[in-house]
């Protein structure tokens, strides 16, 4: 690069951010980071009226969190600050006032109502909706009185005609756009607020940012903010667009289809550093057959030379597969730390239970590689910690047949005996038992299973077992056998 790399995510605190915010944020980090730029945190403020309380520490919390930390902004500093725009209104002013006195912008006295009333005339005689440029023509005098008598204005843009604006779009190559399309956009609103366009080109060049890596949603912006820098005699940075996002069946996303939060996933029990893997992979892959890399990884393999401009597809069932990936690449410690407050928040546990319990430890381990999410962690243990209330149905209709309750009493009793009480010992008992009763070890260990965790499924049985201890097991399966011949009394 000719110059250190600058790069900036300018998010708008109007609700959380989504996924495509987050892979927005993500790629202007690994390019940073790639390049040994830096990478600028940037709030979009202007808009009042859309501004959500808790929104702003949202974000930079589900930044911190997927591991995205910025070298400038907000409560880091830097030294082309402030970097709120709500903050900068004066600096916007102040740029909008010399565009209109060099003449590449003028100010526009027309009404909301006439607005309106051209809009449907164009739309009438079915041509390209745009300002018709009455006050493009004002002459000094004209203005002057409207001025004095305080009639409410915008600044416009003064778009030149009959030109072809051309970029070259690091991900979709040579983007032309013809000048006589776009409208002479609004630059300073009549209430002195700048529009996004004006904020955006002032701010990116006074932070000196050298790459605008943003959705493709912005496509159409750029021509005209190309001539925004050409009025104000400035360098363009170079542009990268990036693929939409779509939703698992091919649409646009929205709240239904997979525009969810990064604080939604996070609450879904996914783990950061999965959903950063996923992001990465939402339009970029490193050429090779790798799939599961760690954000340094990701760090050294990142280009945009990589990046497919087609739809990438948000598919959550590959971000399920990714998420248990990383689930069983966890240690214990690291799973403890993640799941025990979610114990204690389901009463699981006391607020005094630490990770440095062998009970809670040896149930993670038992847990955490067949738990796709931490909440499926969390959630699954609670038969570890109280005796169920409830059996799976359809398992129950098949393996608490009447006669499963002697069965049961049997086993319990067996049971009752087992020393040393570990898995192996158990495991030996409950095949000689079976092999005694001419069956085969599934007839035992199935409704077992049920009677001591309420579930069809879950880890190995007989380690199961031992971790829950003698007395717990044997007083569930007796427990069961009575709820199978109370269920029989009422049939």
């Amino acid at each position: 690069m000719p110059e250190p790399v600058r790069v900036r995510f300018a998010p708008s605190p109007t609700g959380y951010l989504h996924i495509g915010g987050a892979r927005t944020a993500l790629f202007n980090f690994l390019f940073a980071r790639h390049h040994g730029g830096t990478f600028i945190l940037r709030i979009e403020d202007t808009d009042r009226t859309r501004y959500q309380e808790g929104a702003l520490q949202e974000i930079f919390e589900s930044l911190r969190w997927l591991g995205l930390p910025w070298d400038e902004g907000p409560e880091v500093g830097g030294p082309f600050g402030p970097y709120f725009q709500s903050e900068r209104l004066e600096i916007y002013r102040r740029h909008a006032a010399d565009l209109v006195a060099r003449g590449a912008a003028y100010r526009c006295f027309c009404t909301p109502e006439r607005l309106d009333q051209v809009r449907k005339e164009q739309e009438k005689a079915k041509v390209t909706t745009k300002y018709d440029r009455r006050c493009r023509a004002l002459s000094q005098g004209e203005e002057r009185k409207l001025l004095d008598a305080g009639t409410p204005h915008v600044v416009r843009l003064r778009v030149p005609d009959g030109r072809a604006v051309m970029f070259d779009d690091l991900i979709r190559g040579e983007i032309v756009y013809q000048s006589d399309v776009l409208d002479d956009l609004v630059l300073l609103k009549s209430d002195g607020y700048p529009t996004y366009h004006l904020a955006n080109v002032v701010d990116d060049h006074l932070m000196r940012i050298t790459h605008v890596l943003r959705g493709d949603e912005w496509i159409a912006s750029t021509p005209r903010h190309i001539l925004l820098y050409e009025a104000f005699g400035w360098a363009p940075p170079v542009f990268a667009h990036m693929p939409v996002i779509l939703s698992p069946d091919g649409g646009k996303l929205s709240k239904r289809k997979g525009a969810a939060s990064v604080t939604d996933y996070r609450r879904a029990g996914y783990l950061p550093q999965a959903l950063l893997n996923f992001l990465a992979f939402l339009g970029w892959n490193p050429g090779d057959e790798r799939e599961v890399m760690t954000r340094e990884e990701i760090v050294h393999a990142f280009g945009l030379e990589k990046v497919n401009p087609k739809a990438a597809v948000l598919d959550e069932v590959k971000l399920e597969w990714m998420n248990h990936e990383y689930m069983r690449k966890l240690t214990i410690d690291e799973a403890l730390a993640l799941v025990l407050p979610m114990w204690k928040g389901r009463e699981f546990v006391g607020a005094g239970a630490t990770a440095a319990d062998s009970y809670l430890r040896a149930v993670a381990a038992q847990l955490k590689d067949r738990s796709k999410r931490l909440t499926e962690l969390a959630d699954n243990a609670a038969y570890f910690f109280r005796e169920p209330g409830e059996y799976e149905e359809a398992a129950a209709k098949k393996q608490f047949k009447p006669e499963a309750a002697a069965l049961l009493c049997d086993l319990a009793s067996a049971v009752e005996t087992v020393a040393p009480f570990d898995h192996a010992s158990l495991e030996e008992k409950y095949r000689a038992l079976a092999e005694s009763r001419g069956v085969g070890a599934a007839k035992l260990i199935h409704p077992t299973r049920l009677a001591v965790s309420g579930l069809s499924y879950g880890p190995g049985l007989f380690e199961l077992m031992e971790i829950i201890g003698k007395d717990k097991v044997v007083a569930r399966m007796r427990r069961a056998a009575e709820w199978i011949r109370s269920q029989s009394q009422k049939d």
